[in-house]
């Protein structure tokens, strides 16, 4: 049962749920917004390796994340000009953005680091030494020695529902404002995971992570607790993935790349079973008509 519902499997849930979780949030927001940001793939990988970067080159974390947000920023701000402005196809532009961020950001490691990869010396986010939490017994343990961003995370949940219900007046500014922070969350999410989680940057280090925010968004009903909720279902499946790692059915050993395609199974299937039956909000993915546009 330890490797099931275990204290270091469920503290692994919260670490593994939160890169996707600030993805579904930032989905949630662009998506109530009418805007839908295929690129926070896009954004996550970028926020990952600006975030690396300045860590390495200024050994403050505080900066790393605030460079990573505003790169993140500025990639979905080509999204938002794009989809609103020029009323192109959300779909095609996210997915090019994403191929962008993809490409820019393997050139940009190879320039910066060659073949050596990147420094092990890097700032990474402190974990919070959380004294009357660590005391409790078990719960301690999974939110003992959580970082800030998770924290932050839980944060944003309890606030963005508020928030989010004043998105449905889809205005042109709204829009690119709630494009605009869809991709912050996402890039705070990318620079968690080469921070906090691998300590480092690897070309496609994302793995898919902000297609399962979107799945999680979707999972979710377009709800910042929904989706949250299904970004630790997610994941969950990822830490599960890892503990039952050498496990066995019988005298049969699990292949371990078997394990490895859980959470994208789990996604697959939510999304399968959920897209039909869940209603976007209703000016989700509609170009945005000014009174009096001919």
């Amino acid at each position: 049962m330890e490797q099931l519902i275990g204290a270091g499997v469920l503290a692994a849930t919260l670490r593994l749920a939160t890169p996707i979780a600030l993805a579904a949030l930032g989905g949630v927001i662009s998506e109530r917004a009418g805007v839908v940001n295929i690129a926070l793939e896009g954004c996550m990988l970028v926020g990952a390796f600006f975030g690396v970067l300045a860590a390495d080159r200024t050994q403050n974390v505080v900066i790393a994340l605030l460079v990573a947000m505003a790169v993140g920023a500025a990639l979905a701000a080509l999204h938002a000009f794009a989809a609103i402005t020029l009323r192109s196809d959300q779909i095609v532009s996210g997915m090019a953005l994403n191929i962008l961020a993809l490409g820019l950001t393997s050139y940009l490691d190879y320039q910066f680091y060659g073949n050596t990869g990147t420094p092990a010396d890097l700032a990474g986010v402190p974990a919070l030494e959380l004294a009357p939490i660590a005391a409790i017994p078990f719960v301690g343990d999974v939110l003992g020695r959580q970082n800030a961003i998770v924290w932050v995370t839980f944060g944003l949940v309890v606030v963005l529902p508020r928030a989010a219900d004043t998105l449905g007046i889809a205005v042109r500014e709204t829009r690119y404002w709630a494009v605009l922070a869809s991709g912050t969350l996402a890039a705070i999410g990318g620079a968690y995971l080469s921070l906090s989680v691998a300590h480092s940057f690897t070309d496609g280090m994302t793995g898919g992570r902000g297609f399962i925010g979107l799945a999680a968004m979707i999972f979710g009903r377009w709800t910042p607790v929904g989706a949250f909720i299904a970004s630790l279902i997610f994941g969950y499946g990822t830490a599960l993935s890892v503990s039952l790692q050498g496990a066995s059915i019988g005298d049969v050993r699990v292949p371990v790349q078997l394990l490895s395609t859980l959470p994208y199974v789990l996604t697959i299937l939510a999304v399968a079973g959920f897209v039909g039956r869940s209603r976007p909000p209703a000016a989700d993915g509609l170009p945005y008509e000014a009174e009096g546009h001919a």
